[in-house]
Order: structure tokens, then C-alpha cells, then sequence
């Protein structure tokens, strides 16, 4: 079992790694943050991606769709921004974790797979 510090550490260990939060959508407070840069506030970013699982779960409601968000991946120039909402003890489905990986250096398989061992490993 992981804490939030050791999770976080462990995603800024992926390849190509920009910063790292833990985020709760429904209060859309952010739990820990790891990483990011001077263009990069990843307090700012994980909540404005706070907004973007709430529009998402909230599109998913209307249309009656039964599946849950395994995870959410943007795609910019020269980033991917990951969001991986989790299903681990203590969450209450109320988390995910955000990653932003430089897009030149990053494995995005293998960043989804090293994150679901992270969300495997959480005990919040």
C-alpha cells in the first residue's frame, strides 16, 4: 500500500513526467501535487480539469450511458495530459489522478499502465 506522497513520486518517475496531482472532482480540491514547472502550475491545471471530469461524467448521465471513465487523454502539440479516475479503497470514486508527460519523450502505454499500478497500490 501506497500513501499520496509515494504515488505521487511514483508517477513523476514515468518517462517523460511533467508534474503529477491528485484531485477529488466532487469538492474539487487537490490532494497533492508533484512536479510541473514556471509554464506549468499544476495546482491551476488539476483544477481546470476538475471542470472537465465533472462536463464529461455529466454528458455520460444524459446519454444513459452505464460505463464508468477508465480514463481521459488529451492530446496537445507537445503534451498528453492523462486523467485516470480511480476505483481504489478510501476514494469513494471521488478521485483521479492527472498526469502531464512531454509527448516527444513519453510512452503513453506504458503511462496508462504505470498509472493503473499506481491507482492499484493507493490506499487513500
Amino acid at each position: 500500500m501506497a500513501d499520496i506522497e509515494q504515488s505521487l513520486k511514483e508517477a513523476m518517475a514515468i518517462e517523460g513526467a511533467i508534474g503529477v496531482a491528485l484531485c477529488d472532482h466532487t469538492s474539487g480540491l487537490t490532494l497533492g501535487v508533484s512536479g510541473g514547472d514556471h509554464t506549468m502550475d499544476m495546482t491551476v491545471a488539476a483544477a481546470g480539469n476538475t471542470d472537465l471530469v465533472r462536463a464529461k461524467m455529466r454528458t455520460m448521465q444524459m446519454l444513459g450511458l452505464g460505463d464508468g471513465i477508465e480514463d481521459i487523454l488529451i492530446t496537445l502539440d507537445s503534451q498528453y495530459h492523462l486523467i485516470r479516475l480511480l476505483r481504489t479503497r478510501g476514494s469513494g470514486d471521488t478521485m483521479f489522478l492527472y498526469l502531464a508527460l512531454h509527448k516527444n519523450r513519453a510512452n503513453l502505454g506504458l503511462a496508462r499502465h504505470k498509472l493503473r499500478q499506481i491507482e492499484a497500490d493507493l490506499d487513500l
